[in-house]
């Protein structure tokens, strides 16, 4: 009897252990929040079964019912659960229309000016008394944004130096620091060998380069480029965006890349602005075109489950001649990566760019990737020891951050 008791014990025991492995698994497969396009599929595996919270009896799909012309969407909430039994959490599902934009490929120049000016460095100035460094003694950092000087807003590096310059021995400095704001009381130091006061520091106030427009709605001109932030050079910080433009820019040619050495495109910036930045984010910059063309043929936008693994195109200028389509392969992808731009890996295997350029290289981060006819993602990295390798980010993604800017454009306007 104590044999037969044990066993089914033992049995209750793995039978619990098993629901419960099935139900963890199914908390971390089914987000809270589940986004899905018109006509996509929102279906259960075997183990997991998925039944309207409205109705028991009845499994939802998301192509059940195709949203009219002036839906925009439709929300319902979906309960999954064990076989029918044992029930793992509520989701909510938002069913949205399908959208479409214009694929690019076209290099444009990026100039960026800093919401204050970014510490990039610390020197020590040297005094009667020794060398000293008021900035570092005051708690600055690396990377911290200087905001004000007495109050005095700072928004540029001449700005800093005039402020510094007129001030008293000791200064109050607002800073910024991962999102948040602090003061802090700076020492100014006299240097014997400039003769001047200074605190230390040497700071940026904008910077500048060139990347690769990914998509632009038609409609609007809202686009977005790159598939990740501008970033400053010494402290890999993301740039404090105030304001920016979208500089036309030719391309007279590129360095290779090659194992260890990533290639570069040589761009010459125009005197000629094609648009409006209004943020950079980690996914990308984002802006408005000045003009474009409303006639050019849109793609649908793929959800990140429309991306497969497999033949693929990416479009991109390389030389004088403009945007082109090259072949490559999509053989990883990272549905639920929370590293931004590290979505998928992409192989270049086009004979004609791997001649022209050796693989990916900078300047090409932001060349769309097209499978199956839809937009799919963007270029973000180059792999520094396989220059015919890199990463990409979904197209998804991006566009939900053009949606937030054009609607952050849109209130403004009213």
């Amino acid at each position: 009897m104590k044999k037969l008791f044990k066993f089914f014990s033992l049995l209750g025991l793995g039978i619990a252990s098993v629901i419960f492995v099935f139900v963890f698994l199914g908390e971390k497969q089914y987000p809270d929040s589940i986004h899905l396009i018109e006509n996509e599929e929102l279906c259960g595996s075997t183990i997991y079964s998925l039944s309207d919270a409205q109705d028991a009896n009845a499994v939802r799909f998301a192509n059940s019912k195709v949203l009219q012309a002036s839906e925009q969407e439709e929300c319902y909430t979906v309960n999954i659960s064990v076989l029918h039994t044992i029930p793992v959490k509520s989701s909510t599902v938002t069913v949205s229309k399908r959208q479409y934009v214009v694929p690019s490929g076209d290099i444009f120049g990026v100039k960026i000016f800093t919401d204050g000016v970014l510490i990039v460095g610390m020197d020590d100035v040297f005094t009667d008394n020794g060398a000293v460094n008021p900035a570092k003694e005051a708690g600055l950092k690396v990377g911290d944004v200087i905001l004000s000087v007495n109050d005095a807003p700072i928004s540029k590096t001449a700005q800093l130096t005039q402020a510094l310059q007129t001030a008293e021995d000791t200064v109050t400095i607002r800073a910024r620091r991962n999102g948040k704001e602090f003061a802090v009381q700076l020492k100014l130091a006299y240097s014997q060998n400039e003769h001047i006061k200074k605190a230390g520091l040497w700071v940026r106030d904008s910077t500048a380069g060139v990347g690769t427009m990914t998509f632009y709605d038609p409609e609007t001109g809202v686009f977005g480029g790159l598939g990740h932030a501008i970033c400053d050079i010494d402290t890999g910080e993301i740039m404090p965006f105030q304001s920016g433009v979208a500089v036309q820019t030719e391309i007279n040619g590129c360095y290779k890349g090659s194992p260890g050495i990533t290639g570069e495109l040589c761009g010459v910036f125009q005197d000629k602005n094609i648009g409006e930045l209004y943020d950079n984010k980690q996914t990308g910059v984002y802006g408005t075109l000045a003009s474009f063309d409303k006639s050019a043929s849109p793609l649908p936008v793929a959800t990140k489950n429309e991306v497969k693994t497999g033949y693929a195109q990416i479009i991109s200028t390389v030389d004088e001649t403009g945007p082109h389509y090259y072949d490559v392969q999509i053989t990883k992808i990272y549905p639920n990566s929370d590293e931004n731009g590290k979505n998928m890996i992409v192989e270049v295997t086009d004979s004609t760019l791997i001649a022209k350029t050796g693989g990916i290289i900078q300047g090409m981060s932001g060349s769309p990737i097209v499978q199956n006819g839809m937009l799919v993602g963007a270029v973000t990295h180059v792999f520094v020891n396989n220059a015919l390798q890199g990463y990409g980010i979904f197209a998804e993604t991006m566009l939900q951050n053009a949606d937030e800017v054009e609607s952050a454009l849109m209130q403004k306007v009213s």
